[in-house]
């Protein structure tokens, strides 16, 4: 039962000043080779009232690898327990603005959620690359008067943001290191945008090696933050590869949902499902998009 996965799930909901919109569909690859969906989604509310934390999860399972559907489904369940156990402090530090507790928090909670992942892979008699998966989240507080939206995770995506009708890239950059060094990572300049907005780059700071087991080979993927200020109006998008190589690539496509998210309001959840299956050829891998339309 436990391999049982939907060809699509959707979900949304209003929570203080934001609305979101999430789905996750099988890609068309997928569906013609008969294989089940390799991305995962997590939606959660931990909390409640203006005390509440809204977690969005997203996670892509190795390609080519038996078992990548359930490796993402697993590091989505694991993240989203993590979060909930911490849910509390998170909330006082988003209020509070404490993006440098933030980060070292979540970086750990996002090392022992993978960390997990390679242990069961060696339990298994796999390599870590075997029975892997990245990892996308977004932490939202559901408090009106705070405007604070972070995201965090491991491996390639898309996180973007619509502001006045044009598209902004706000994935943060990682260098490329040699195989067996330290991966570090860092963020996009400048700290502060034109517009004003305040940003947590990633800073780059390595964690110790998981408790779990050794560090594995290759190195693991760097660990990404990016905390931003919402705007009335503003659409913050996050993505797995499936919708982000396409919307930086097909320039059709961005401004396709540019035009379609612009509107007043935010879609209702049939129409964000249309949205995210608009075909582009040349990409037929799943998709998986979570939106956060600012009041």
């Amino acid at each position: 039962m436990d391999d049982l996965v939907p060809d699509t799930v959707l979900d949304g909901a209003r929570y203080g000043a934001c609305t979101v919109r999430a789905v996750s569909v099988r890609g068309d690859s997928a569906r013609y080779r008969g294989e089940p969906r390799r991305d995962a989604l997590l939606t959660a509310r931990f909390g409640s009232g203006e005390h509440a934390l809204v977690l969005v999860a997203m996670a892509t399972g190795a390609r080519a690898t038996p078992g990548a559907h359930r490796a993402a489904a697993e590091v989505c369940r694991w993240i989203g327990r993590a979060v909930g156990r911490s849910h509390a402090r998170l909330v006082e530090d988003l209020r509070a603005a404490r993006r440098g507790d933030l980060k070292s928090g979540l970086h750990r909670l996002t090392d022992r959620s993978l960390g997990k992942l390679r242990a069961t892979a060696a339990e298994q008699g796999l390599a870590p690359q075997e029975y892997s998966a990245t990892l996308r989240c977004l932490l939202l507080p559901a408090d009106p008067a705070c405007r604070t939206r972070v995201f965090f995770g491991a491996g390639d995506g898309g996180l973007f943001r619509l502001r006045g009708g044009e598209w902004q890239d706000l994935e943060p950059r990682v260098t490329e290191v040699p195989k067996g060094e330290a991966v570090v990572g860092f963020g996009s300049p400048p700290a502060e945008t034109p517009e004003g907005d305040r940003l947590t780059m990633d800073l780059g700071i390595p964690t110790p090696p998981s408790p779990y087991e050794p560090a594995p080979e290759p190195p693991r993927e760097p660990f990404r933050f990016r905390a931003s200020l919402g705007r009335p109006g503003d659409v913050l998008l996050m993505c797995t590869e499936g919708l982000a190589e396409p919307l930086r690539g097909e320039p059709e496509l961005a401004a396709h949902l540019a035009d379609r998210w612009s509107a007043p309001g935010p879609p209702g959840l049939a129409a964000f499902l249309a949205d995210a299956q608009v075909r582009v050829k040349g990409y037929a891998d799943d998709r998986t998009a979570a939106a956060v339309w600012e009041a």
